[in-house]
């Protein structure tokens, strides 16, 4: 009686499993084969898990897994999975393996990987166009990486992908950008529009025959008109957004798909030619300014000196990180035989790297970046800038005239200061923990990330609090006087 009281209990236990695996919304085999094969990835990938799990020797589960934490970003999960698939001789193991060396700057192994891969190919009698297509990108990645740009990148700023533009403040004399939706009033092409400094052409990009291509018009009168597409070298398939154009008026950065990008958009360059009312055939940038993922909207002030890229590596779904650096008058390439060096300057893992020596202080160069400079109107020397009311903002010291609130502003500059450093610091930490292979490193970077985002949040709200207490203070002084 016990043993059937038992028996009972563990069918029970089994069967209320088993329906709580149904309900999670796991899938059989076949059904998670079929979701792999339609590309719903995100719904495949925790039934090849526990298919993992319960097999771990099975090369077919390890390359399904791999191949859906490969396509959902989790890199770090894919590696594993996919170096196991490649053990055991799974052909499309080796495509995937160098997909995610690619992604992670590990060219030379992409490289090996799709060499491989294009063997294995030619020895089954398979297509071998879209591997050779894909070696061909590999071989140019790595290249590129070998040249990788001495840049100084000197902040970064990580925002949501609909809201990238606010990191831009250009100076008048270099023109100025807005959202194609506030600017045309439309809502459903999400680019951007450049006008330049005379305020009398502006460049942009909009749908034409299913892609993204780039067009300009003229100031008639007080309406914008006289729409022309730029001549450039049409490829299809390709989408060619976010312009940016320098003074010259010739000079013309934008973002493309196609050109021989390396991942989504790839930034480059090219110019117009007056004598044929043409482009110039585009220059592709390097490395770090284009990369595996999105590169975009880069932009130059010559009054400022400094320049913005917008690029997605890296970064969690819906956000971007916006790059601020010093553009070099010549292109100087990063030399040193530091392969673990040049991939971490190409992939920009941290942008202290890039600092040179006795210059890593930056921070008047950082603030003038959010300055807006009128034409011919002088710069503002600014220690911090503190709105006391609307119309009433403090730029330095001794425009602080209580005690008490210079007092209490002096405790929230420093943590200002504190959280500056913060900021410059959690990226690249982001950044090295997707890149490294190590555990422990890993695990050192993840307590010191989690360090880092608790006293962010903490200082904010501190400072946050204190500049309300300094701004109350300095009014009560001045309503008292």
């Amino acid at each position: 009686m016990l043993h059937m009281k038992l028996f009972a209990i563990k069918l029970f236990c089994t069967l209320g499993m088993s329906l709580c695996w149904l309900q999670s919304g796991a899938q059989t085999l076949n059904e998670a084969k079929q979701l792999y094969e339609e590309e719903k990835y995100a719904e495949a990938k925790p039934a090849f898990e526990k298919f993992v799990k319960q097999s771990p020797s099975n090369s077919s589960y390890n390359l399904w897994y791999g191949v859906c934490c490969l396509k959902t970003g989790d890199l770090e999960a894919a590696e594993k999975p996919l170096a196991f698939a490649v053990k055991r001789k799974q052909i499309e193991a080796f495509r995937y393996r160098g997909d995610l060396c690619f992604l992670t700057y590990r060219m030379e192994e992409a490289v090996d990987m799709y060499e491989q891969y294009l063997e294995w190919l030619e020895k089954k009698k398979r297509d071998t166009a879209y591997a050779e297509q894909r070696l061909d990108l590999m071989e140019d990645a790595l290249r590129m990486m070998e040249r990788t740009e001495d840049v100084q990148i000197i902040d970064s700023m990580v925002v949501g992908k609909e809201d990238f533009l606010q990191a831009y403040t250009l100076s008048e004399e270099s023109g100025s950008i807005a959202p194609f939706h506030a600017f045309f009033d439309e809502t459903d092409v999400q680019t951007s529009v450049y006008m330049n400094q005379k305020k009398n052409k502006i460049y942009y990009a909009q749908p034409a025959d299913s892609t993204y291509r780039l067009f300009t018009r003229s100031l008639l009168l007080d309406k914008w008109a006289d729409e022309k597409r730029l001549p450039m070298n049409d490829e299809a398939g390709a989408d060619d957004n976010y312009p940016f154009v320098m003074p010259d008026g010739v000079t013309i950065y934008y973002a493309s798909t196609g050109n021989g990008a390396l991942g989504g958009y790839d930034l480059f360059v090219t110019r117009y030619n007056l004598n044929s009312d043409t482009y110039l055939a585009p220059e592709q940038l390097g490395m770090p300014f284009n990369s595996p993922y999105n590169d975009y909207l880069i932009v130059f002030d010559a009054v400022k000196g400094l320049g913005w890229f917008v690029s997605d590596r890296f970064q969690p779904e819906g956000q971007v990180c916006v790059y601020l650096f010093i553009p070099n008058e010549h292109p100087v390439r990063v030399e040193t035989d530091d392969i673990e060096l040049k991939r971490a300057r190409a992939s920009v893992r941290s942008i202290r790297d890039s600092w040179r020596k006795g210059e890593a202080d930056y921070a008047e160069l950082i603030q003038l970046a959010h300055q807006e400079i009128p034409f011919g109107k002088p710069q503002i020397e600014k220690d911090f800038e503190l709105v006391i009311q609307d119309d009433h903002v403090y730029y330095k010291w001794e425009d602080i005239q209580s005690s008490e609130a210079r007092s209490i502003y002096q405790k929230a500059h420093t943590m200002k200061q504190e959280l500056e450093g913060i900021e410059k610091k959690l990226t690249p930490q982001r950044m090295d923990y997707t890149l490294t292979n190590s555990t422990e490193r890993k695990e050192q970077l993840a307590a010191s990330i989690l360090h880092m985002e608790e006293r962010r949040n903490e200082l904010q709200a501190q400072i946050k609090e204190l500049e309300k207490q300094a701004r109350n203070a300095e009014i009560r002084y001045l309503k008292l006087k």
